[in-house]
């Protein structure tokens, strides 16, 4: 499920994004003006940002540009002329919808969106923290964190078996491989360290008696 930040400033219709976007299994964070999203921006990481352009402070024309290369944008707006609409995709926008709009048509489009985005990008993002699967670099809030070469192991076994439980025994499997012979709180000691750095404390839940899960859902 992907983390999504929501710029419009009619209060009901921030509400009503938030809302079914909860339903569906995705998070949200919900803000009301450019100037208030170009802070976000500056501190937190996205799966996608869905942006009216017509907005107290900055427009979304203007807060685009501060958008992180790679992170997807949908403008949802009013302005439905034609002009508009190829301004907004030459500044970068991955989709353009006309007000008034339709829930289900908005849901389809973020779904279509986010899959073409996670095919091509090996990059996870959550809650601040940006994992890039290719060069295996972690920033959180924007800062590069150093990790451990198990430390990434683990982070990158985590990632890759999100939502589900590993037991301490499969993932000294998975990142210690078959000849390792230490004791399992080998296992516990790195999820500390993980936890701490990540901010991770509420994400990377303990499954009792078992082992541990990284829990990407709201």
């Amino acid at each position: 499920m992907a983390h999504i930040l929501i710029v419009e400033d009619e209060l009901a219709i921030n509400d009503l994004i938030a809302m079914n976007l909860d339903l569906v299994g995705h998070s949200c964070e919900q803000v009301y003006n450019g100037n208030e999203a170009l802070e976000c921006l500056k501190t937190n990481a996205y799966a996608l940002i869905i942006m009216d352009i017509m907005l107290p402070g900055l427009d979304g024309f203007q807060l685009i540009q501060h958008v992180a290369e790679g992170t997807p944008v949908i403008f949802l707006t009013a302005m439905g002329g034609l002009s508009d609409k190829v301004k907004g995709l030459k500044l970068g926008a991955d989709d353009y919808i006309v007000k008034p709009f339709e829930t289900v048509e908005l849901l389809a489009r973020i779904d279509a969106v986010l899959r073409r985005i996670q095919r091509a990008s090996p990059v996870f993002a959550l809650d601040g923290t940006v994992v890039n699967l290719d060069s295996r670099v972690v920033t959180v809030n924007g800062s590069e964190v150093e990790f451990t070469h198990r430390e990434y192991e683990l982070l990158e076994t985590l990632i890759k078996n999100k939502n589900i439980a590993l037991s301490r025994e499969k993932l000294l499997h998975l990142v210690w491989g078959y000849d390792y012979m230490g004791e399992t709180r080998t296992v516990d000691v790195h999820i500390q360290k993980l936890r701490k750095k990540l901010h991770w404390e509420q994400r990377i839940k303990t499954v009792y008696k078992m082992g541990y899960r990284l829990e990407v859902s709201p």
